[in-house]
């Protein structure tokens, strides 16, 4: 799903000039104007036997100390500064972005998509789901029965099944949803006396046997007893292993008016997670389970989805004036009686199935096909309000449907469906099902960019959430970090926005594990999101600049077309690094993946003295630098000395402190860490600069003052 991008322009105006210019501002303010240029060519430090530290100014500890002999770079006064593009803007200032000019998608390669089943299987298809639903519009009901046949993949008899009953969140203020997100989902918040349900009125074996007193809610991740969104089902005899069993159920369930993915806004309906869905039965193996059973959660906050790949058979009856929406492709025409419509859909290989149903639908249709791709039906399902807006949807459609697929691999399915809420349905915006996304709700009549970069990352999504399904209760990470970082991608390849990573890394004042589930991120909302959507996404780019954008392309690539539709973990993606790279990344994991490291280097200490070398009067510069953070390799410093001769060096960044030497005809004037932002995981930067002799009304210690001050208007701003 993606984050909600916010609309707080003047607010991060304030963070981009104290955040993304840190460094810059302070050197502004104490130096008038003498500022880092532009970088020359970076040097190897050479190490030299370590000796005290001058007289002087002390410098705090001095564990190693190198020495440099001088090579100088003479450098121009033309400032560079790579954070302050006008391309690209921070993160909550999205959706302040200008619509773009109209630039064609790719060219389509002649195609007509034939809508049938696969003639191959691509995955397991462990469920196999026959759906039947009709909607009561005016009730804000769905009447539902269901046939699912779940085969066993493991290897030992499975005497219980366990269902997913998502719709039960919204039953109350007391269900563990409701309390941990207090009742909002980004910033759409609950209805006052809305409440949504799920009632299951039968469960029947094929021989006919009720089971619906075999039943039992249960809480395995905190006990609530008002949650019930997972249903225990007892079989009066056990599933053999390669086995199969099929269940037929009745139930209904009650829409809320929709501020979490699922509801009612008017007459627009949203049905996700609208029918009782198996929990996954993971073999021993898999996701790296020493042993096989149930993996089972209740719907939280934060988490999405994790469910078995499939066949989905589904008929959906509503008013005649409705049109339907579905994941899949439609088997027939509706049928229709001049009072009701029943519409038949069909999907294999997926792991879900959503529909959304309303009686002012504006639809349009494309094939669309590229060497990659062989051939898909683009769907838009537009409110009234955006359908001049048809072309931007459909090109950012057409340019993410491209590039993901030359990327990645291809998207095996017929159809895309873009569904686009009503205004006052934006709490089912933006949000993925396999081949079916939701832009945002249609309240603006001319969006800025948010409107194709909410289409890009959700059809990103049909790649790392679609097809290699992780398990979003357990790594978020793997499916919206993955997302975001190819989001990015498109936006600067097709759009020329530039993501503006200094800022994004400035704004994790929260970092946690990603391996972390989704509720145990203790800020909640707001640290999931920090982590979840963009530290996982600068862990990425950190990635990509170590390797090159080369290797890092042919690693996702490797990995997507490793492991789709095979549900894989954290330990997978790193194998797969390692397996590419052929070498081990078990640190870098440790510190900002399964750990929430940020890189953090300083300017601790300056200190220069007047000495005589050969008989040549010279200073003497001692420089301290320590590493607050996690590991970088190859830390880029530069130096820039009282007669504008500006020297750049490199060190290797593992110890956690080093004392530099440097001896030159001219005191010291700066010292600046990262001139080119080119640390992607540093997040502290005010600390990363420091001026040899400061005004003593501005001496007050910025690296200390300024960065809280930072960390609190950041976490004020917090989405």
């Amino acid at each position: 799903m993606k984050k909600l991008l916010g609309n707080r322009f003047a607010q991060w105006g304030c963070v981009l000039v104290l955040a993304c210019g840190g460094t810059l501002l302070a050197e502004a303010l104490l130096s008038g104007g003498d500022g880092p240029d532009r970088p020359s060519a970076s040097f190897v430090p050479e190490p030299a036997a370590a000796g005290a530290p001058p007289s002087g100014k002390p410098l705090a500890g001095n564990p190693r100390a190198v020495s440099y002999p001088l090579r100088t770079a003479e450098s121009t006064d033309a400032a560079t500064d790579a954070a302050s593009s006008d391309a690209a803007k921070p993160v909550m200032a999205r959706s302040m972005e200008p619509a773009p000019a109209p630039t064609p998608a790719p060219p389509s390669l002649p195609a007509k998509p034939a809508e049938k089943p696969a003639p191959n299987p691509l995955s397991a298809r462990i469920v196999e789901y026959h759906l039947n639903a009709e909607l009561d519009a005016e009730g804000k009901r769905i009447i539902g029965t269901s046939s699912l046949t779940w085969n066993n993949p493991g290897a030992q008899p499975v005497q219980e099944l366990y269902f997913h009953l998502y719709p039960n969140a919204f039953e109350s203020k007391k269900t563990t949803f409701m309390q941990e997100s207090g009742g909002k989902l980004r910033d759409d918040p609950h209805k006052d006396g809305s409440f949504g349900s799920m009632q299951v009125d039968s469960i029947r074996t094929s021989e006919g046997e009720e089971l619906i007193a075999r039943t039992s809610y249960v809480q395995p991740d905190d006990g609530n007893p008002d949650d019930k969104t997972l249903l225990k089902v007892a079989l009066p005899k056990p599933v053999g292993p390669g086995e199969a069993v099929t269940l037929h159920m009745a139930y209904s369930v009650k829409l809320p008016q929709v501020f979490a993915r699922m509801g009612y806004a008017g007459d627009f309906v949203m049905a996700g997670q609208w029918f009782p869905k198996i929990a996954v039965y993971e073999p021993a193996g898999r996701r790296g389970r020493e042993s096989e059973g149930w993996n089972l959660h209740q719907y939280h906050g934060n988490s999405e989805f994790y469910a078995d790949f499939g066949i989905y058979d589904v008929r959906i009856k509503v008013p005649a004036d409705y049109t339907v929406a579905a994941t899949g492709f439609p088997t027939k025409p509706p049928a229709s009686d001049g009072h009701f419509k029943t519409y038949s859909f069909y999907a294999d290989d997926v792991h879900d199935f959503a529909w959304a149903a309303s009686p002012h639908f504006v639809y349009f249709e494309e094939p669309y096909a590229t060497p990659n791709l062989p051939g898909v039906r683009i769907k838009l399902y537009l409110d009234p309000k955006h359908e001049h807006l048809k072309s931007r949807y459909m090109t950012a459609a057409k340019k993410a449907l491209a590039r993901y697929t030359e990327w990645y691999g291809t998207y095996p399915y017929s159809t895309l469906s873009i569904i686009v809420p009503p205004a006052d349905g934006n709490g089912a915006g933006g949000m993925e099902y396999p081949t079916l996304i939701t832009a945002w709700g249609a309240a603006d009549e001319d969006p800025g960019l948010n409107l194709e970069r909410v289409i890009v990352h959700e059809i990103g999504h049909q790649f790392w959430y679609g097809m290699v399904a992780s398990n979003e209760f357990e790594e978020a990470w793997l499916d919206e970090g993955f997302t975001s970082y190819a989001e990015d991608r498109i936006m600067e390849a097709e759009y020329g926005v530039r993501p503006q990573l200094p800022i994004e890394s400035a704004y994790m004042t929260h970092p946690a594990p990603l391996k972390l589930h989704s509720w145990g991120y203790a800020g909640g909302h707001n640290q999931y999101a920090e982590n979840v959507y963009t530290r996982a996404k600068l862990v990425l780019k950190a990635m990509e600049r170590q390797v090159g954008a080369e290797t890092m392309d042919k690693i996702m690539k490797t990995y997507f077309q490793r492991w789709r539709f095979k549900h894989p973990t954290t330990s997978d993606f790193q194998q797969t690094v390692e397996d590419v790279t052929k070498t081990s990344w078990q640190d870098f994991f440790d510190q900002y993946v399964y750990g929430g490291m940020m890189t953090d280097y300083a300017v601790t200490g300056i200190q220069t003295r007047q000495v005589t070398e050969n008989g040549q009067s010279l200073y003497e510069n001692l420089v301290q630098i320590r590493r607050l953070g996690g590991t970088y390799a190859n830390v880029p410093i530069r130096f820039r000395f009282a007669d504008g001769t500006q020297l750049d060096k490199t060190w290797e960044g593992l110890d956690s402190e080093v004392t530099m030497k440097l001896n030159h005809s001219a005191p010291l004037s700066w010292v600046m860490i990262d001139p080119q932002f080119s640390m992607v995981l540093e997040n502290k930067r005010i600390n990363s600069f420091m001026k040899t002799e400061v005004d003593p009304k501005l001496a007050i210690r910025w690296n200390l003052g300024v960065t809280k001050f930072l960390e609190t208007a950041i976490g004020w701003l917090a989405w």
